[in-house]
C-alpha cells in the first residue's frame, strides 16, 4: 500500500500549492490531484452542495486507489472533512487546523487575521479552530472572492492584480492584524502581493503548507510512506478546461512533463456521496 497514491482535491487550481509543498516534503509520493473548475467557485455555494461534490470527487479518487487523501480547499475543509473522516477508513486531513495551529504560534500580538472565500469566512471554522487553541486571540476574517477569481484567470503575475489585492486588503489598516492566514489554497499565488500589501511587518501564514507537514506525519504514523525512491506518478484531472489548467499547473509546479486529463462533472455525479464506514468488528 505504501507506493499507493496521495490524493489532493480542490475546487480548482489552488489546490496545486498544497501539491507543490508535498513534491518537496514527501518526494517518494506519487500524487493524484482534480480541480473541479467547472464547478467554481466553492466559495459562495451551500455547505450542503459542497459537501456533496467533495464526495463525489473522494469517490474518483478512491478509484484511483490513494492511501490518504488531502482536502487542498478550505471551503471543502469546513464543509465536508468531518464526513469524510466519519466515512472514510484512510487518513484524510484538511487545511484549517494547521493553518490555525501554525498562526497561534507565531502570532506576537494575539491579533490573527484570515483571508478566504465567502464559505469559509460564513462557516467561521478557522475563528472556532483558533479560539479552541487560543480563546484570547482576535481573530478578523475577509472574504477575497475575487482572488480565487484572478488565480483561475491566469492573472496572479498582473499589475492591476496587485491593485485589487492592495486595495481589498485595506480593510486591515483599520482592524490591523499580526499573522495573517492564507485561508484559501489559490492565495498562496498571490504571495508577493498580499506581503506588500500588508506590509513586511505582519506574518503570512500558508495553511497547505503546514497541511503536508500533517499528512506526512500521519503517513509516517500508520508506517505508509513510500521509502522507494523509484518511479513516482503525477497524475491531474480537472473538470475544466485542460489548456488552462496545464498553463497554469506547468507555471507553477515546474514540472517537465505533466499528464492532466478532463474528467466531466457527469463521471463525477455518478459517485454520488460516499456511503457510510461499515462498523468495525474489532
Amino acid at each position: 500500500m505504501t507506493s499507493q497514491p496521495i490524493g489532493f482535491l480542490d475546487s480548482g487550481v489552488g489546490g496545486l500549492t498544497v501539491v507543490k509543498e508535498a513534491l518537496k516534503q514527501l518526494p517518494n509520493e506519487s500524487i493524484v490531484f482534480l480541480g473541479d473548475q467547472a464547478r467554481l467557485p466553492y466559495g459562495p455555494r451551500p455547505t450542503e452542495e459542497v459537501a456533496h461534490f467533495v464526495q463525489q470527487i473522494a469517490g474518483f479518487l478512491l478509484d484511483q486507489h490513494i492511501k490518504a487523501l488531502v482536502l487542498a480547499c478550505n471551503t471543502a475543509t469546513a464543509a465536508a472533512l468531518p464526513i469524510l473522516q466519519a466515512k472514510l477508513s484512510i487518513p484524510v486531513v484538511g487545511v484549517i487546523d494547521s493553518g490555525s495551529q501554525t498562526a497561534v504560534k507565531v502570532s506576537t500580538g494575539q491579533h490573527i487575521g484570515v483571508i478566504a472565500t465567502e464559505g469559509t469566512i460564513k462557516s467561521h471554522a478557522y475563528q472556532k479552530a483558533i479560539s479552541r487553541l487560543s480563546p484570547a486571540v482576535s481573530i478578523e476574517g475577509l472574504a477575497c472572492p475575487d482572488f480565487v477569481t484572478m488565480v483561475e484567470a491566469g492573472q496572479y503575475h498582473d499589475a492591476k492584480t496587485a491593485q485589487v489585492v492592495a486595495d481589498q486588503l485595506q480593510y486591515f489598516k483599520t482592524h490591523p492584524v499580526d499573522t495573517l492566514i492564507l485561508g484559501c489554497t489559490h492565495f498562496p499565488l498571490l504571495t508577493d502581493f498580499i506581503q506588500q500589501a500588508m506590509g513586511p511587518e505582519v506574518t503570512l501564514v500558508d495553511s497547505g503548507v503546514e497541511t503536508v507537514s500533517v499528512i506526512k506525519q500521519l503517513l509516517f504514523d500508520q508506517q505508509l510512506l513510500n521509502m522507494d525512491h523509484g518511479t513516482k506518478t503525477r497524475q491531474f484531472y480537472t473538470t475544466g478546461d485542460v489548456g488552462s489548467f496545464t498553463a497554469i499547473a506547468k507555471d507553477w509546479l515546474q514540472l517537465p512533463q505533466l499528464n492532466v486529463k478532463h474528467v466531466p462533472v457527469e463521471q463525477l455525479m455518478k459517485y454520488g456521496d460516499l456511503p457510510a464506514k461499515e462498523p468495525s468488528n474489532a
